[in-house]
């Protein structure tokens, strides 16, 4: 027989606009019924259901009532109904408080559960209830009560599968035999509405019994020590809350009722966070305790609460006046930040919630996802500059700079570092010296001195509001461009290595000539590979052979391998083995594993082949720019680039720090654009008269760090998994003592950094690309152009915009990224220097030209910031 699925919504009110922000409880009752009445019309699958779109949160109850026995056939009828129940009041509804307060008295906690199916948690909870001595029901068998909370206790599986959850819309199912649907007959489970849709919150479950024998009513929570898979909609069940109340009952004490407390308590995401690190049953109780205060305590904030006027990220419109207020953007994040200070060196290592091993996890990758880039663009320097800014002056800068905006910074997750397009300005500004005959030095420190005073005065003048005209999309073009350069920058090393040794075997010059002083017939020995048409290579050793082709091959491995092993252990959080503690220890250790694995493949398996590496110079670090060199008209020339160099910084450091703290990743201590951007210019004026290298915010360095210090809830919705932030650490402590080790690390040159094979820094460089794509919506909706239509997936812009807006929509963003690399990777330097020009133009290309292209109500609907 066909299986037909209806939805049948019926709202029993409107959700107010000032339920906004906390939601709703959603609630869904099944009734199984010989007979459907007429007229009970559902609605099918697939349209729009009345749930609100944003970030209300519903609640989901499933009740079912016995029916007549099925037939010979084998079939029932199961009817769905919807409706929605308000959150719980903590401030206005006084039973919210009694029912956690007579919980706390007689606490029913069971922590850690090891059970796995449904049947068997609940039995433990049952016999829990039962062996209390406060619960004294000499009237009740709880064992009797079990049958109870399914439709039919007697029947384990349909068709096969055990569905104890109970959230099938399908209203006709088929049975095994006699046996009849086993379902729970009352249960409720959160949803969120957003713009993508409807989305179950799958880690907790509360379950509804009114049993008539009952004297009074029970509540009894378990923790399971892993997440179970009961079914869809419930993949990852972590906690259950059981509620058991006596049939007739007041109207504000119902079994109900008392779900609403709560599940109330229990949608909060980062309240179910918190539990999960409780020890104890007295800890667990003082989370709930904390959890109440908090929730009466939102609900007595004013509901209107001035925005502050600089803060990029609020919703005002921008006025030119907001320019001419100097000072008063950093007055305001100063004001924002200061009084947090404390804890952003006391969370997570003093009180009960300790994460010493995340902290010490997140430092080992920060130090070498921060070194071996150092590294690499001081020895690109290195190499451009003649040895002017090397790899120690490089790795000193670094630690410098970085211990400095680790210990005064307002957004303490962002890393600041010396980046591709800053190496690239470097060597455009030697070119240049070398053209005109100027001082390098000099003219370095004067360059870096205007662009420091041009972002000191944009810090003072809240230059950073310009941040309200970058949208999201706008972003994701410049991210996924810094993405690009960063395997640029390792196909480039790997071809330079291929195009010196992959040939046919050559000589050196010096090997032949000490061999051969004067050559063929007396004359002076020319190259050396013109010889070996004369020569055979046999009559040579090896270690006199400078071309051989396993040295190109080994480098491509290197590369490659370091790519694929940091991936796999990046992604091997998400698979079964191991525990979860342990996989979670790996996945944050991938790039150091695959780091030092590679890096003693290299250079000790395969040691008598020789691997380029980076080359270190015994000279001073510390030198002060002689600016007695330089003519008044250098200096006033250096005020132009100056001003390139201080656009390039200003769009970069605004826009890490803008995706750093997106709203996804649930920061709570606040942003400080503008006291960010001048600290960057401070910062910049010591690099510049020591000679070291500038550097900036970096992407994706300061991402990845936030999803290091990040907690995760996962969910499966559609066959996908799906990750949600639930909570991160901000501290100070992490990037402070990664920046420390790179200072010490600079005894460890020339040995045992130069062990490290520069092939294996290409693999890095490969890593940080493909990890920093994760979470990227341009990169999603290319993906689309190669997937059939039924693989979408079905994400809000699938949903609310026609295809063919979507593709138009993706192609011009891939335009504007073809733009940005041909500029910002052209071979003559010149055209390097007006990059920072081309990205400021995406902001009029975004608000001005694409709006008459595609309507405006479609690009802010594949601009919106939740996914």
């Amino acid at each position: 027989m066909e299986t037909n699925k209806v939805l049948h919504f019926v709202p029993s009110e409107a959700p107010p606009s000032g339920m906004s922000k906390n939601g709703y409880f959603f609630q869904e009752m099944e009734q199984r019924e010989a007979e459907q009445e007429d007229g009970s019309e559902g609605r099918e699958e697939g349209q729009d259901s009345p749930i609100a779109c944003g970030d209300d949160i519903h609640l989901y109850d499933n009740q079912s009532s016995p029916g007549p026995d099925a037939d010979d056939s084998g079939c029932v009828l199961l009817n769905t109904s919807r409706r929605y129940v308000k959150l719980m009041n903590f401030e206005e509804e006084v039973r919210a408080h009694r029912d956690l307060d007579g919980f706390l008295a007689r606490a029913s906690i069971l922590l850690d559960e090891t059970a796995a199916s449904l049947d068997d948690v609940l039995k433990r909870m049952l016999h829990h209830v039962g062996q209390d001595s406060h619960a004294s029901e000499p009237g009740c068998n709880f064992e009797e009560v079990m049958s109870l909370l399914f439709t039919d206790a007697g029947a384990q599986e349909v068709n096969g599968e055990q569905q104890p959850c109970g959230h099938t819309n399908t209203h006709l199912d088929k049975c095994v035999e006699t046996r009849t649907v086993h379902l729970l007959s009352e249960t409720i489970q959160g949803v969120t509405a957003t713009a993508t849709g409807v989305q179950y919150q799958q880690s907790w479950l509360c379950i509804l019994c009114n049993v008539k024998t009952l004297q009074r009513r029970h509540v009894c929570i378990s923790r399971l020590e892993r997440p179970q898979n009961w079914g869809e909609n419930c993949c990852e069940v972590r906690y259950v809350i059981l509620i058991l109340a006596p049939l007739k009952m007041k109207s504000t004490k119902t079994a109900m009722e008392l779900g609403r407390t709560f599940a109330t308590m229990f949608s909060n995401i980062s309240f179910r966070q918190k539990l999960l690190e409780t020890k104890t049953q007295e800890e667990f109780k003082e989370a709930l305790v904390f959890q109440r205060h908090q929730m009466t305590a939102a609900n007595q904030l004013p509901t209107a609460v001035e925005e502050e006027e600089t803060d990029p990220r609020s919703h005002k419109p921008l006025k030119c006046k907001d320019f001419f207020r100097a000072g008063r953007g950093i007055y305001e994040d100063l004001c924002r930040r200061l009084p947090l200070y404390p804890s952003d060196f006391t969370d997570g290592i003093v009180g009960s919630n300790k994460t010493l091993l995340k902290y010490m996890t997140t430092a080992i990758f920060l130090y070498i996802a921060i070194l071996l880039p150092a590294i690499a663009f001081g020895s690109l320097n290195d190499e451009s500059t003649r040895g002017e800014i090397d790899v120690r002056k490089t790795i000193i800068g670094q630690s410098i700079g970085g211990v400095i905006y680790s210990l005064f910074a307002g957004s303490p997750l962002v890393i600041p570092l010396t980046t591709a397009p800053l190496a690239i300005f470097i060597s455009v500004i030697r070119g240049i010296c070398d053209d005109y005959g100027l001082d390098f030095p000099a003219f370095y420190a004067c360059i870096g001195l205007w662009n420091s005073l041009f972002l000191i005065l944009g810090g003072i003048f809240n230059v950073s509001l310009l941040m309200k005209l970058f949208k999201r999309s706008t972003e994701e073009v410049i991210a996924l461009f810094i993405s690009i350069a960063f395997v640029v920058d390792a196909v480039k090393g790997t071809v330079k290595i291929f195009h010196r040794y992959y040939h046919a075997p050559t000589l050196s010059n010096e090997s032949f000539q000490a061999l051969h002083p004067h050559g063929r017939g007396g004359a002076p020995a020319g190259n050396g590979s013109d010889a070996l048409s004369e020569l055979s290579l046999n009559t040579f050793p090896e270690t006199l052979i400078q071309c051989t082709r396993e040295r190109p091959v080994l480098c491509l491995l290197l590369m490659l391998g370091t790519l694929w092993m940091g991936y796999t252990l990046y992604q091997f959080k998400r698979s079964p083995f191991l525990h979860a503690r342990v996989r979670e220890v790996l996945s944050d250790c991938a790039l150091p594993i695959s780091v030092l694995m590679f890096s003693f493949i290299g250079s000790y398996l395969f040691n008598d082949i020789e691997l380029p590496v980076f080359k270190v110079h015994d000279r001073p670090i510390f030198n002060v720019a002689p600016f007695e060199r330089l003519s008044a008209m250098n200096v006033v020339s250096a005020m132009g680039l100056g001003f390139l160099l201080a656009l390039l910084i200003f769009i970069d450091q605004n826009i890490v720090v803008s995706l750093t703290n997106a709203p996804e990743n649930r920061l709570l201590k606040g942003t400080a654009y503008h006291w960010d951007l001048m600290l960057s210019g401070l910062i910049n004026i010591l690099m510049s008269v020591l000679g070291l290298p500038w550097m900036h915010a970096a992407f994706p360095h300061s991402t990845l760090h936030v999803r290091q210090l990040a907690f995760v809830e996962q969910r499966v919705e559609g066959g996908h998994l799906y990750e949600t932030i639930v909570q991160v650490k901000e501290t100070r402590l992490t990037s402070l003592a990664a920046n420390i080790f790179i200072g010490v690390s600079v005894l460890l040159l020339p040995v045992p950094l130069q062990w490290i094979p520069k092939p294996v820094l290409y693999g890095l460089f490969l890593y940080i690309a493909l990890t920093s794509i994760d979470g990227n919506q341009m990169c999603d909706r290319m993906a689309l152009l190669l997937k059939e239509q039924t693989s979408y997936p079905p994400t809000h812009y699938i949903r609310k915009v026609p295809q063919r807006k979507i593709h138009y929509f993706t192609f011009l963003q891939m335009m504007q990224l073809l733009v940005l690399c041909s500029f910002g990777m052209y071979p003559i330097p010149y055209m390097k220097m007006i990059f920072p020009l081309l990205m400021i133009l995406l902001i009029p290309i975004r608000n001005n030209v694409l709006p008459h292209i595609i309507e405006a109500k479609y690009l802010d609907i594949m601009d919106a910031q939740h996914m």
